[in-house]
């Protein structure tokens, strides 16, 4: 844990005040297009809407192509080549995509993790230094009451 230096007067507490940051003004902005869209495809990849539009489009190829007419079905049971190489092709390219969708909001919570520690060590001075004076009070008041009872 770093020494951190505590204010004694509120003066002291002034100087030390910085403005509190709002990480999630400071990060977005930074990012590229591609690295929005990997976010976005992150966020909605990881969703219930996501999932039912996958297995209902799972449903009805496999579904058509096993009960349709015979000369309508295009990917023939059991097999289902094309819709395995289909599935395949989008899992090959949301797996990179996913990840780096990941990578961005790890370093995002990272850095919205590093304000909030700024913000609770700065509490933590300014709780210290408000103790330190109702403490001063608290003692000016039993020495004042130490004088009347004389």
């Amino acid at each position: 844990m770093e020494n951190v230096q505590h204010p004694k007067s509120l003066d002291e507490l002034k100087k030390l005040r910085k403005p509190v940051r709002n990480v999630n003004r400071e990060f977005s902005p930074r990012l590229s297009g591609l690295e929005r869209l990997a976010v976005w495809i992150t966020d909605h990849v990881g969703t219930m809407g996501f999932f039912l539009i996958v297995f209902g489009w799972t449903v009805v190829w496999l579904s058509w192509n096993m009960f349709a007419p015979q000369n309508l079905r295009f990917d023939p049971y059991p097999a289902f080549v094309l819709w395995l190489f289909i599935s395949n092709m989008i899992q090959i390219f949301l797996m990179p995509l996913i990840m780096i969708g990941q990578n961005l909001q790890a370093r995002h919570a990272e850095a919205r993790a590093e304000a909030d520690f700024e913000v609770n060590t700065k509490a933590e001075r300014e709780i210290e230094t408000i103790l330190l004076h109702l403490e001063n009070q608290n003692n000016v008041m039993l020495e004042i009451l130490k004088k009347l009872e004389k």
